[in-house]
């Protein structure tokens, strides 16, 4: 959908005459149902009289279109500005442009096409200009089978005309280099070099012709697309489906072939403990249904996950057309209806009510899933919800999925292969944690190194020792420290102090946890774990769970002041203290079952409580002379 639409002679009259942003308002009003924020409207204003002065060039053909606010077809994505005609060798071509105000920005090393400027209220963490251009091409590219068969040529740019670029531009720097060469980032004086930019793509005009093209096409993953997630996927051993992962998977494809035929919304309700595979089925599906000519996507509240499994899909590969597959859970809240013809949510238990920074957008996320999708795949684990935010259950997609008429079908995941397969210790860890009585299994004879540490050092030099095999064993604790953001890039600063034991909270360097080479030197949370798996894990329980007269003990004002997992606890204690102390034993004691689960071959464990530490010990003694 094109929120603006018209050729050169009748964009630049619109800007002449100053009707253009009360136009574009006024449409976004009638077809989103939503009104143009006052700093939004003067942001129009600013950039539209800076494209006029760009555009009002006798060498850009008069009858070229020009399209504003095009809404990527199935998605919530929209393009700023595009010009549109057709090349020297009379090839249908875009330009597209993505418009920025910033007046100035930070780069970032060592993560991909981030970049830090102040938007929306705050200095924050956003994408590249030119990632953002690149990437909205690429997405076209990829899902528009009119751009695909009529070979229809996309150029994409930022332009910064508020930004006065200086030498060694930290819009330059060399790590940005793979998308500024796909993008170019044009800034306050660089107004000839749009046009030319322009020019070498816009030869001839083309009455608007290309733009309808472009806003009609159907929806189909490119042969590209398909092949390239299918060749990432081929070989991968982290993703090779097990007995009944098999057995679920070719569940889902059926129904979600069928949602295709019929047009019947379907969701799906996979449940699965720790371990279990659903993962590896939803990364699976996302490539299997992108074949099969869907626009399928992988979804996830918590970014950790995403960024894991993007990086092992793409390994080396900087640029990739599947970034566009990984979606937060947010981005679904003005979603147009089966935008996509399945959505997998891994970690569903995660989702939240409401979506946006400020957690002021969309209804609830559960029911925007389902809206947004013929087919919806929820996978989850009740007992991992850790935040109080958190509200994914099976009754909550259940009653979502019949507000949308969509028909409810329901799988389970039992077998265990995270634990090298032990059900045993997950029954274990439920009856030491009292989360509930469990039998009484035989931990002798499994094949999984369980110890309680008598100091954290001792659990860090474990820890130290099983990662120098393959970078694949981490250091977790519960929420028991400040964060100190100030210095979130400061190596040599220790969060988290135990009497001569120090290590800091992991460092926002923009590299995965789980995959960086230097992780081990740092301890992760439950946020930068969860839904993901290590070879082995310590894990150091802090004062927010203890061990008193036979029984363990919870308590939430032991949490960091930084944990965000149990905002609003303390006025939810004033007003009703029974529901606030049973709302957070439940988040502790599954934060705790969440992060003693991370290990495939081992797990050690270093308790703050001395007794606790004891109980466990005996605990684990008692179990192995069974």
């Amino acid at each position: 959908m094109i929120v603006y639409s018209g050729i050169k002679t009748e964009f630049l009259h619109s800007v002449e005459d100053g009707s253009l942003a009360d136009e574009i308002s006024r449409t976004i009003l009638e077809k989103l149902g939503r009104k143009t924020p006052e700093n939004e409207f003067r942001s129009w204003q600013n950039s539209l009289t800076n494209m006029y002065i760009v555009m009002n060039d006798s060498n850009i053909p008069d009858n070229s279109g020009v399209a504003i606010e095009y809404n990527i077809p199935q998605t919530a994505k929209r393009v700023d500005f595009i010009v549109s005609g057709y090349d020297a060798k009379r090839r249908p071509s875009i330009v597209i442009i993505e418009l920025k105000q910033w007046e100035k920005l930070t780069a970032i090393e060592g993560v991909d096409a981030l970049v830090e400027t102040f938007t929306g209220g705050a200095n924050r963490r956003v994408v590249h200009p030119s990632y953002q251009a690149w990437s909205y091409a690429q997405l076209i590219k990829d899902y528009n089978s009119t751009v695909q068969d009529k070979e229809i040529q996309i150029r994409p740019c930022a332009y910064l005309h508020n930004y006065e670029r200086k030498e060694n531009d930290p819009i330059d720097k060399k790590w940005y280099s793979d998308y500024l060469e796909e993008a170019p980032a044009f800034t306050k004086r660089d107004n000839n070099k749009l046009r030319e930019y322009i020019k070498k793509s816009i030869v001839t005009g083309d009455n608007k012709e290309v733009l309808y093209y472009v806003d009609n096409g159907k929806i189909r993953p490119s042969k590209s697309l398909q092949n390239s997630i299918a060749k990432m996927l081929k070989g991968n051993s982290e993703f090779i489906m097990i007995d009944e992962q098999k057995v679920v998977y070719e569940d889902i494809l059926r129904l979600s072939g069928l949602c295709q035929k019929d047009g019947r919304k379907r969701t799906i309700i996979c449940q699965g403990g720790p371990g279990t595979g659903k993962t590896v089925i939803a990364v699976n599906l996302l490539a299997e249904l992108t074949q099969r000519n869907q626009l399928v996507q992988y979804v996830s509240k918590n970014s950790a996950p995403r960024q894991v499994y993007l990086k092992k899909l793409k390994g080396s590969f900087r640029k990739s057309s599947i970034d566009n597959m990984f979606k937060g859970s947010g981005t679904f809240f003005d979603a147009p209806e089966n935008m996509a013809g399945t959505l997998l949510v891994d970690e569903a238990h995660r989702l939240n009510e409401k979506s946006g920074m400020f957690h002021n957008k969309g209804e609830n996320q559960i029911k925007e899933i389902i809206h947004a999708s013929l087919c919806s795949v929820f996978f989850i684990d009740e007992e991992q919800r850790v935040t109080m935010d958190d509200i994914g259950s099976v009754d909550q997609i259940k009653r979502w999925a019949q507000e949308e008429d969509s028909q409810i079908y329901e799988m389970e995941l039992v077998s265990q292969f995270r634990c090298n397969g032990s059900n045993g210790y997950l029954a274990w860890l439920d009856n030491i944690l009292q989360i509930r009585e469990t039998a009484n299994y035989d931990l002798e004879d499994i094949d999984f190194d369980i110890r309680i540490c008598d100091t954290p050092n001792e659990v860090r030099d474990i820890i130290f020792e099983k990662n120098r095999t393959s970078n694949r064993a981490r250091i977790l604790a519960g929420y028991c420290w400040n964060w100190n953001k100030n210095e979130a890039n400061n190596s040599s600063y220790h969060d988290i102090k135990i009497g001569d034991f120090e290590m800091s909270w992991n460092l926002d360097s923009g590299e995965p946890f789980a995959v960086s080479d230097t992780s081990v030197n740092e301890i992760g949370c439950i946020h930068t774990s969860q839904g993901l798996e290590f070879d082995y894990v310590g894990v150091i329980i802090g004062e927010d769970i203890r061990y008193e007269n036979g029984k363990v003990i919870t308590d939430f004002t032991k949490r960091a002041g930084t944990d965000q997992s149990l905002k609003g606890i303390k006025m939810m204690s004033k007003d009703n203290p029974e529901e606030a102390k049973r709302r957070a034993d439940e988040i502790i004691r599954n934060t705790y079952r969440t992060l003693l689960t991370r290990g495939m071959k081992g797990c050690y464990i270093y308790c703050v409580d001395s007794e606790l530490k004891k109980y466990f010990k005996e605990r684990l003694k008692d179990k192995q002379k069974t």
